[in-house]
């Protein structure tokens, strides 16, 4: 199974494996990850599952839809890397994929 990396703000990472077809959001979630609420569970109608996709892996993840960028006006603390963790499927591809969450949430 793949991993993600979680980063808080703090600085401690915390590594999951997560069945390929979750999505990030459902990997903090079941992983009692802190710095992601997913108010919504994953409906893309709220953006309290924020996240900021590490540099090295923006392509591979690839680009917010038009939906999930008008959600992102919501968030705190926008980056050219922000993203919604439910909004991203794991895939074989994206083992040691790198998330930082944010210092709060909306």
């Amino acid at each position: 199974m793949p991993k993600i990396n979680f980063i808080d703000v703090h600085g401690e990472t915390r590594t999951v494996e997560v069945e390929v077809g979750a999505t990030v959001m459902e990997a903090a979630i079941r992983n009692a990850i802190p710095g992601v609420e997913a108010e919504c569970g994953g409906a893309c109608a709220c953006a309290t599952c924020h996240v900021y996709v590490d540099e090295a892996w923006i392509d591979a993840v690839g680009q917010a839809q038009p939906m999930e960028e008008d959600m992102l006006d919501f968030a705190f603390d926008i980056r050219p890397t922000s993203r919604l963790s439910c909004q991203i499927r794991m895939r074989d591809d994206l083992d040691g994929l790198v998330v930082r969450t944010p210092a709060r949430q909306t």
